[in-house]
């Protein structure tokens, strides 16, 4: 059955007007200045023709056409964006479709119907722990229809149920649905232009220095537009921040927006459990990446990454004594966000996606549930998951020049020489990772009054006495950002 239409809040109305304002301040003002330089452009030649009708002269030639080609070099300048060509490498992902993987289709389909939105263009498999929406996006997508493409990570698989699977790509279909997804297309390629007049200028600067080089008298002409360029680009820095600030707001209240497309769906407890999750799913395979980063020079790869990632995951889970269903670790929003202690309530005007912690309480407030919730493991979903697990597995190895036969690492192997890495980074258990995260200095036993204190090993170490030391390192981060918003 369809479920019901998920209005926007009036905040994401709001961001997504601030955002249409922004966007359209940008285009005026960017065709202001090109109207600006088309119209010096023709006074430039207007005067160059001038200057040389007044007396042909081999010197009234130079100037003339040094005067015309400023304009023109301006107008180079503001237009040369046009012309730059966006590849896009997708050699690191795997396209799949039906007739490969016809349970996830079903799932898709379910989800599109459910939804109301549009089926993908594409659906795409990459190694990262990520599920995401893109396009196609060049400078007349801002003028055309855009598809959209879904990106679904094995390593974001790898860790969650199949119901919580389904969660995060009605998520995703979320943002389908979202016809505030065009205004993306819009902000991703005014930041292109931005980034282009700014930073993509080698091709140019070569063009204006072979200019000069020509003549010293063109040279004075190519000071003057490098300087109008600077002033231009000065504006450019500003409208960056202006239309970035305002998408990104937008781009918050869309998240809100569609986690609550996918609660409706699902009900809040399967996205609430698998973002809570989220993280040791991403420190576990970065823990493996860099794992097999140090076996490089013993020509030693891993044949399947996933699998060592669950090896990862599982004994993260063990040593920090996290319960688990189904092998999956279960992570309380208490134990994710325990090192958040901060005093400071600032808004992140830069940031793209909300914390955590405010989506799962926007999460809660649904009240939605879901009477069919399942445990069964998302790579259950896929047909052939042992089989593009070492593909994905042999795209990340490729990219490696490895200087002898590579040899592969067992599963067992990895294991024992994980836990056993692990476990010499780490300091004992009995400490209850009291020194996990702060910094130990020197102390003169002789000088403390070790005779007066009547702690005990438990009490020293216990869960109180850690809490102290997230809270001091969040005070100290606290008084290190106001310092920098002082400054």
């Amino acid at each position: 059955m369809k479920s019901k239409e998920i209005r926007p809040s009036t905040e994401f109305k709001t961001q997504a007007t601030k955002s249409i304002i922004a966007i359209s301040f940008f285009v005026l003002t960017y065709l202001i200045i090109l109207t600006l330089a088309v119209l010096l452009t023709g006074l430039c030649i207007a005067g160059g023709i001038s200057l040389i009708a007044i007396k042909l002269g081999l010197l009234t030639i130079v100037l003339g056409i040094g005067l015309s080609s400023l304009g023109i070099l301006i107008l180079i300048f503001l237009l040369k964006f046009i012309f730059k060509s966006h590849k896009v490498d997708r050699s690191n992902l795997i396209e799949i479709n039906k007739s490969d993987e016809s349970n996830l289709f079903s799932m898709i389909n379910e989800i599109v119907y459910e939804v109301g939105a549009d089926f993908p263009k594409k659906v795409y498999l990459s190694s990262d722990v990520n599920a995401s929406v893109f396009y196609d996006s060049s400078f007349w997508s801002m003028f055309l229809p855009i598809k959209k493409n879904l990106l679904i990570g094995l390593g974001l698989v790898n860790t969650v149920t199949k119901e919580e699977l389904k969660a995060i790509l009605s998520h995703e279909f979320g943002h389908f649905s979202q016809r505030s997804m065009k205004i993306g297309s819009y902000v991703y390629n005014v930041n292109q232009v931005i980034f282009n007049m700014l930073y993509e200028n080698e091709s140019y600067d070569n063009l204006i220095q072979r200019w000069a080089n020509v003549s010293g008298y063109f040279a004075i002409f190519v000071i003057i537009a490098v300087k109008v360029n600077a002033g231009i680009q000065w504006i450019l820095r500003k409208l960056y921040e202006v239309v970035n600030k305002s998408y990104l707001g937008l781009s918050r209240e869309m998240e809100f927006h569609a986690d609550e497309i996918a609660a409706n769906i699902t009900g809040y407890k399967p996205l609430k459990k698998s973002l809570l999750r989220m993280s040791l799913a991403d420190i576990s395979f970065n823990n493996v990446l860099n794992f097999y980063n140090g076996k490089i020079s013993e020509n030693t790869r891993s044949e399947n990454i996933y699998i060592d990632q669950k090896t990862a995951i599982r004994f993260l889970a063990e040593i920090n004594n996290l319960a688990t269903t189904n092998d999956l670790p279960d992570i309380s929003l208490e134990e994710q966000s325990k090192f958040d202690k901060s005093k400071l309530v600032i808004k992140d005007q830069w940031a793209s996606h909300p914390t955590i912690k405010e989506r799962i309480e926007r999460l809660e407030k649904t009240g939605l549930l879901a009477h069919n919730n399942s445990d069964i493991l998302a790579n259950n979903v896929f047909l052939n998951i042992d089989k593009l697990q070492k593909q994905l597995t042999d795209k990340l190895f490729e990219q490696i020049n490895y200087q002898g036969e590579i040899k592969f690492f067992s599963v067992n192997d990895f294991q024992e020489e994980y836990k056993q890495e692990t476990l010499s980074n780490s300091f004992p258990k009995i400490y209850n990772g009291y020194y996990d995260h702060k910094i130990t200095t020197y102390i003169e036993l002789n000088n403390s009054n070790l005779a007066d204190s009547n702690i005990s090993f438990e009490e020293l170490f216990s869960d109180k006495k850690i809490d102290m030391v997230y809270t001091a390192i969040a005070l100290q981060n606290d008084i290190e950002t106001l310092k920098k918003h002082l400054e």
